[in-house]
């Protein structure tokens, strides 16, 4: 049967990125409390493509990601961008896997157990010199309540939610729920998906007495993160969905810019 994928291409012009995307797909990730969490992945997988060839195998792709039909490890993410290389003839691989991925909470007070949802992602890329990078993401809501209002307000102050975008690179295995972690405590108070009288009790209180600006939890989590030897690369971005105002406020940190900042003192 003719492989019309084979054939000359006489454009002369390399594609960068050539592949599949929006694929659903399960996968088994690592839990630091159940060991293993069942979920389902959106997956994009790409490769780079020569400027004389037409075309890529796109079947292969599919075919490759029985690798992580028992588990989703970054040692399995890592031997899946070099397969695809290899079984693709390419010099460079990339791919990300989106998932939601669920932590049982317990309510401050009560102990009401609940699960909270996280989006997270793990992308990565294998280039022509055979160098991997990966970096794992995580969205986190929190609760913040802003200082100034506080301040000047005669009673209570505005808060709302806000979502914690954070992206590692980093030298050993790190948990997902670590990462979680990191960017909750950052907030005003953390965000509960069960919640009795007195857990939001507890919760408002605990926010009215720890008010945060969008620019606080970035600086928190970064400076968490910065000095941690584990980690190489770090970015955080912090959105506060206004309660009061039609807009969002926003704040982004990261480790390269805080390299060069210090640099210069």
């Amino acid at each position: 049967m003719k492989d019309v994928q084979k054939e000359k291409d006489y454009r002369n012009i390399p594609i960068d990125k050539v592949g599949i995307k929006n694929l659903r797909y399960p996968v088994t990730v690592q839990d630091k409390e159940n060991k293993y969490q069942q979920t389902v992945a959106n997956i994009n997988m790409y490769v780079d493509l020569p400027h004389h060839i037409k075309g890529t195998h796109m079947s292969r792709f599919v075919e490759m990601l029985h690798i992580f039909r028992q588990e989703l490890s970054y040692e399995a993410f890592s031997r899946i961008l070099n397969n695809m290389k290899t079984q693709l003839n390419a010099r460079s691989s990339h791919m990300e896997l989106s998932f939601p991925y669920f932590v049982k909470k317990r309510a401050p007070v009560t102990g009401s157990s609940g699960l909270m949802d996280y989006s997270c992602k793990i992308t990565g890329q294998s280039d022509r010199n055979g160098k991997i990078d990966i970096v794992s993401h995580v969205e986190v809501p929190v609760s913040s309540l802003c200082p100034c209002s506080k301040e000047i307000s005669e009673c209570g102050a505005h808060n709302q939610r806000g979502i914690v975008k954070l992206g590692v690179r980093f030298k050993k295995f790190i948990w997902i729920e670590d990462l979680i972690k990191i960017c909750e405590e950052a907030g005003s108070c953390e965000v509960f998906s069960v919640l009795k009288r007195a857990d939001e009790k507890e919760v408002t209180e605990r926010a009215y007495n720890n008010p945060k600006f969008v620019e606080d939890i970035a600086r928190d989590v970064a400076l968490k993160l910065y000095d941690d030897k584990n980690i190489l690369w770090f970015e955080v971005s912090v959105e506060n969905f206004e309660s009061i105002h039609n807009h969002s406020a926003y704040a982004y940190i990261s480790s390269s810019g805080i390299d060069e900042s210090r640099q210069e003192i």
